[in-house]
């Protein structure tokens, strides 16, 4: 993709009233743009990150056998009054009345409409177990929206639901699903912590989180630094001894043995071996899609910029011409442009005829991991500089040996 032909509306100034480093961030390296307070649209090179982050959620969930759906956005709100959570969520919930005069929300989230389907649906224990997930928006009349995308009325969320026959099927799914988020979270380059918690309002008896400790987190755990044992840090109560560390963090992901409590409610039963009828028994698993982008920037980042993991940059290798309208610095940029397209790489080549400053700025805010730097005096001893972006190291190289040194690099990133 060529700069001047793509939408990456950067911006020189913080933005007034943003807090966070990853707030921010994103709205200067024009990754989203606010509406109003709290609900945000992604932009191209923030909706590349997006689909790049739902592929590795994918790719997990696939792996483990869970199939992906997609459900409606839009409840009658009946449903969830057979569980009695239409008052328990209330306060967040976005009710509303349709045209017919039935009374209707925005899904703050799904187990009540993944559960009527497994209703309607699953019939015998041969069916069981199945794992169905979605990648979907889901809404919620939050009063007090914080940092972004952390804490927004309208947000992406991966959240799949687990049926088994008994407590032994749901154990073992949930430990697939423990499993897949530690990859998850890792390909995304976030080391995270791990923490029994309180079930709440989605209720079932087992329940954990997982947490990436930064400055703006909403959670705070304690962690052991010799053995990595990790405490819910709740009501200020400290752990004697001083192998404990405190540490504020975000939470990005919820998993929940849920039991039978939306199963019971709405009638999801099957019949046994035996011809009883019997509640399937649910887990139910979170990740917040969205609130893990703003996550990944808060723990990459530099004064310059955002530091992309590789694995989630909109682009793998930004091609910079400093001097757009020189014949031979941008037939050269080309070049390379073609060469690694032609290997599969996504490159952004930066045509644009603008300041070398601006150029540089540009390249470090957005964050892309390797950076091609073309420049006539480098040129004259045919010669090119790659930058990394994350260490920051310049590698100077033959200007016919830059395909070779790109492909050496990727796999160390």
């Amino acid at each position: 993709m060529y700069w001047s032909k793509y939408f990456i509306p950067t911006l020189k100034e913080v933005p007034t009233g943003t807090e966070a480093i990853s707030h921010q961030l994103s709205l200067r390296a024009g990754l989203v743009h606010m509406l109003t307070s709290g609900v945000y649209s992604y932009l191209p090179l923030g909706y590349k990150v997006l689909a790049r982050v739902e592929n590795i959620i994918r790719q997990e969930m696939n792996a483990i056998g869970c199939h992906e759906l997609l459900m409606p956005a839009l409840h009658p709100i009946d449903i969830w009054e057979k569980t009695g959570r239409d008052v328990t969520l209330k306060e967040i919930m976005i009710t509303f009345d349709n045209k017919k005069g039935q009374r209707m929300c925005l899904g703050p989230t799904h187990e009540e409409i993944i559960t009527d389907l497994a209703r309607q649906f699953i019939k015998s224990y041969r069916q069981l177990p199945v794992t169905l997930y979605q990648i979907q928006t889901k809404f919620r009349d939050e009063i007090r929206t914080r940092f972004g995308i952390v804490r927004a009325c309208e947000f992406i969320m991966k959240d799949a639901y687990s049926f088994d026959r008994d407590w032994e099927g749901l154990k073992k799914n949930y430990d697939l699903q423990l499993q897949a988020y530690n990859r998850i979270f890792k390909c995304c380059g976030l080391d995270v912590i791990v923490v029994s918690a309180d079930s709440g309002a989605m209720g079932g008896s087992i329940s954990h989180e997982f947490l990436v400790a930064a400055p703006i987190g909403e959670d705070a755990v304690w962690v052991n630094k010799d053995d990595g044992q990790t405490i819910k840090d709740e009501e200020g109560k400290i752990p004697q001894g001083s192998q404990w560390e405190r540490k504020v963090a975000i939470e990005l992901g919820h998993v929940f043995q849920l039991g039978t409590k939306y199963s019971e409610s709405l009638g999801a039963v099957y019949l046994d071996e035996k011809g009883d009828q019997r509640p399937m028994i649910m887990g139910c698993y979170g990740i917040g899609v969205s609130r893990l982008i703003a996550a990944i920037i808060e723990v990459n980042n530099d004064s310059g910029g955002i530091i992309w993991p590789k694995e989630i940059a909109p682009f793998d290798v930004e091609i910079l011409a400093i001097q757009a309208s020189d014949e031979n610095t941008m037939s050269l940029a080309k070049k390379y442009y073609e060469e690694l397209k032609g290997i599969g790489m996504d490159v952004l080549l930066d045509d644009r005829d603008e300041s070398a400053g601006r150029k540089f700025n540009d390249a470090d805010l957005i964050g892309i991991p390797l950076r091609i730097i073309i420049g006539k005096r480098m040129l004259t001893n045919n010669q090119v500089e790659i930058k990394i972006r994350r260490s920051g190291q310049v590698i100077v190289v033959d200007k016919d040996k830059v395909k070779e040194e790109i492909l050496r690099l990727c796999p160390s990133l």
